[in-house]
C-alpha cells in the first residue's frame, strides 16, 4: 500500500511541475510559483519517506517487515 501512495506522490509532483511550467509560460507567474512550491513539498515528502534511517530501514518499509 506504501508503495502505490508513493507512486501517487511522484505523480502529483510531476503533474504539478508540468503544470507549473505551462503557467510560467502562459505569464501566470504566481500560480506558476505556486505549483511549483507544491511540487517541491510533494518531492520532499516522498524523499522523507524513501531515505533510510542509521540501521537501514525507512518509514515506508519499517524494520522487521518484509
Amino acid at each position: 500500500m506504501a508503495d502505490f501512495v508513493i507512486s501517487l506522490f511522484m505523480a502529483a509532483g510531476v503533474a504539478l511541475a508540468v503544470g507549473a511550467f505551462v503557467m510560467f509560460r502562459r505569464n501566470n507567474r504566481k500560480q506558476a510559483g505556486l505549483m511549483a512550491f507544491a511540487a517541491a513539498i510533494m518531492f520532499i515528502n516522498v524523499a522523507i519517506w524513501l531515505i533510510p534511517t542509521d540501521d537501514g530501514a525507512t518509514l515506508a518499509n519499517p524494520a522487521g517487515t518484509p
